[in-house]
């Protein structure tokens, strides 16, 4: 039997890959392939932080494979052109791929379906990065859910996600491989290394994901439910880049957590547990609303809010950017962000209120410096946090909901441990000041005043919104 070609994109792992087991099942040699293609992904090629994980995850995943006998062809060009042009080298007879669901990416994997489909080649897609494909769950009217809640309880009515499939042992290859390019001419690194405090926090690639599963289901999530807020604490799976690279599958991450609830060595693990997959939902939720709504990526859902008077200050932005807002949860989560890639989820919702409502600053600022910041950076997921923060999206937050800075961190982290790390000029600064050090009787000089007045800036905050909440 000739060749099947498997094209690899946000799904760079053996286990649970739909399209891989099709070719296995298919019979014959197998050609695995990754063409990087930035330029066919709209508006949002990918950012640093994520261009310094593709090399990372792709060195990973040419490893795996030739653990099993097999290679990873890399190409570096026009995605059509280089299929067709690995068909011809390998007389293949079949291409298949896993679903992505990015508005420019679906548009393009259309045509390419088309063109080759007319070619004679047996061409597939399958559904390998979500729990339930969008066009599945819809209301009873047959339209798309728009509220979290609605939603999630119709995705659970539906049936329970497949098994995964294991990761084959051995892969069939073909009698000559076709020419490829080495991960490193794709010159993902940035040329300046300010990716060390990524290395330490790291490990990209299937195996990584493995063991970042396996870690938060013996030790968080039995008090998942109540920690899962505190930054200060291991209380999150830290899987979203796993899950956006697809060197972990969502019915991975469901049947092993599920695997895991009731376990007498777990108190509360259910109810944690429970909680956790649907952190899972709202990624099923991102992805359904970005898949429905495609115009979202730069506009907001409420089209009133089109109008909203934000404002325009490079200087605040920058301040914001550089984590030197003078308020210390923010600026300790911007500073987490710029050293490790990545932000926990409740700070995150904290910078993003104080980015859109205490400055006033467009959403899609602070959106796109996500996107080039975060090594998670996801189109669907991105979109709809940053809309429902500030108040345009789906299931968004009340347009009176400002977040203050000062009494999220006393909350959330009330000891100060995560704000001190990432904010070290106030170590010395007392519990009772540390997250207003301004109040403080000699606050540190090397620590900036705050560049707003909370108080102050939410009362202009509220009058904006009056203006479109009709």
């Amino acid at each position: 039997m000739k060749p099947s070609i498997v094209w690899f994109r946000q799904d760079l792992r053996l286990a649970d890959n739909p399209a891989l087991q099709a070719a296995v099942e298919r019979g014959g040699p197998i050609v695995p392939v990754f063409v990087w293609a930035p330029h066919e992904e709209g508006d949002w090629p990918p950012g640093a932080a994520s261009r310094w994980w593709w090399h990372q995850t792709l060195e990973s995943f040419a490893a795996d494979l030739e653990s099993v006998g097999s290679r990873l062809i890399v190409r570096d060009g026009d995605s059509l052109a280089e299929l067709e042009q690995i068909v011809e080298e390998t007389d293949a007879e079949a291409v298949f791929w896993n679903r992505r669901y990015e508005p420019a990416v679906v548009e393009r994997d259309k045509a390419i379906k088309m063109t080759l489909g007319a070619r004679g080649l047996e061409v597939q897609s399958f559904g390998g990065s979500l729990l339930f494909e969008p066009w599945q769950v819809e209301t009873k009217e047959g339209n798309p859910y728009q509220v979290f809640s609605a939603f999630w309880r119709a995705c659970k009515r539906l049936d329970e996600p497949e098994e995964p499939s294991p990761a084959p042992e051995k892969l069939p290859h073909p009698w000559k491989w076709p020419d490829s390019v080495e991960v490193d001419s794709l010159e993902l690194l940035p040329r300046i290394d300010w990716a060390s405090g990524f290395r330490d926090e790291w490990t990209p690639g299937e195996k990584g994901a493995a063991e970042r599963l396996d870690r938060f289901l013996r030790e968080a999530v039995p008090d998942y439910k109540d920690d899962r807020n505190r930054p200060d604490r291991y209380a999150t799976s830290k899987l979203s880049p796993h899950l956006h690279f697809g060197e972990i599958g969502p019915r991975t991450v469901w049947h092993e957590t599920r695997r895991r609830l009731g376990d007498a060595r777990f108190t509360n693990a259910d109810e944690g547990g429970e909680v956790f997959l649907s952190e899972i939902g709202w990624r099923e939720f991102a992805h359904h609303l970005l898949y429905h709504f495609p115009e979202t990526t730069d506009r907001p859902l409420r089209e009133k809010f089109d109008d909203f008077p934000w404002r325009d200050d490079e200087d605040e932005l920058k301040a914001w950017q550089r984590g030197r807002t003078g308020f210390p949860i923010v600026d300790a989560g911007m500073r987490e962000l710029w050293t490790t890639g990545w932000m926990h989820n409740r700070v995150r919702m904290i910078v993003a209120s104080f980015l859109t409502k205490d400055l006033r600053l467009h959403w899609l600022e602070g959106a796109r410096w996500f996107w080039d910041t975060l090594v998670d950076a996801d189109l669907a997921n991105n979109t709809l946090g940053w809309q429902w923060t500030a108040g345009c999206g789906a299931d968004a937050a009340p347009y009176f909901r400002v977040f203050n800075p000062m009494t999220q961190g006393a909350k959330f982290d009330p000891d100060g441990e995560y704000t001190r790390q990432w904010v070290p000029e106030l170590a010395s600064v007392v519990d009772k000041h540390l997250q207003q050090p301004w109040e403080a009787g000699s606050p540190p000089a090397d620590y900036p005043e705050p560049v707003v007045d909370h108080a102050e800036a939410r009362k202009e905050a509220l009058a904006a919104f009056e203006t479109v909440k009709g």
